[in-house]
């Protein structure tokens, strides 16, 4: 009976794309906004590649990075997180070009981007009737979770950028403000039970200005309002940070969303296998 069920539940789940939400989670993606922005800036910069040849050589690796997740009949920790890297980096890129090349307002760029958001979530609900992480075990569904990750990016950038540039708050005080809301999101939640994928989702988008904001507080010049750190030196460290993380869950296999529903197949072992979660 036992192993019938733990069975049914690891073959159900074989298909899982994506990594259970834990603090390790967060974490690295905080740590991949960060990257992200500061990323795009060195390469851009720094390095002296120009924005739309950075442009090119991100979409080129992001491509080829989608297809293997694509490709690949599992999660992987580091092919995730590498891909996420890089929609970050792509992410902030996009906004760049829209702001820095064609000259359209971060005002403008912040509420298409929101609005782009919401039709990319209306649309994978109308086709999907969910928008759980828990269920991203289809190609149509791992398709629309990258294109909604891709569209936090880019407004995460906008808006980011929005609070700490335009309206002149400064990358600390967007720093705090983007920490708040989160902290709001997940009081929301455990406190007055708002809806886990609503909570989820709210919180995802809002990593993205916390992680540029924190980007830009440690590397920009401080005359600009940052700290002035050496960019190379911030990547190093945070791409050392993930590397770590990705390598230990990669042993531990404690973010695998098929091994918590096999603990919890075994634990319920006298009724039913758990439902898939919507």
């Amino acid at each position: 009976m036992d192993s019938d069920i733990l069975g049914s539940s690891s073959t159900r789940l074989a298909m899982s794309k994506v990594p259970e939400v834990t603090v390790y989670f967060w974490i690295i993606k905080i740590l991949a906004t960060t990257v992200g922005e500061t990323a795009a800036d060195y390469v851009n910069m720094t390095l002296g590649l120009g924005l739309q040849s950075t442009t090119v050589v991100a979409v080129i690796l992001l491509v080829v990075t989608l297809v293997a997740q694509f490709t690949s009949t599992r999660y992987l920790p580091a092919l995730y997180w590498w891909t996420v890297l890089l929609v970050s980096v792509t992410g902030t890129l996009i906004t760049d070009n829209l702001t820095d090349n064609l000259g359209v307002p971060l005002m403008a760029t912040t509420i298409v981007f929101a609005l782009a958001l919401v039709a990319v979530f209306a649309t994978w609900y109308a086709f999907e009737r969910t928008l759980s992480i828990h269920s991203i075990r289809t190609g149509r569904r791992e398709a629309f979770y990258w294109l909604a990750i891709l569209t936090t990016f880019a407004l995460g950038t906008a808006s980011g950028d929005l609070v700490a540039e335009k309206l002149a708050l400064g990358y600390l005080t967007s720093l705090i403000i983007f920490t708040v809301v989160i902290a709001v999101v997940t009081a929301a939640h455990y406190l007055f039970k708002l809806n886990m994928v609503v909570a989820f989702w709210a919180a995802y988008v809002v990593t993205r200005p916390l992680g540029a904001s924190l980007g830009d507080l440690l590397t920009q010049p401080r005359d600009d309002g940052g700290l002035g750190l050496s960019t190379t030196a911030t990547n190093l460290v945070f791409l050392a940070v993930m590397v770590l993380l990705v390598g230990y869950l990669s042993l531990t296999k404690i973010d695998r969303l098929e091994q918590r529903d096999v603990s919890h197949a075994s634990h319920n072992s006298t009724g039913p296998a758990p439902a898939d979660p919507r």
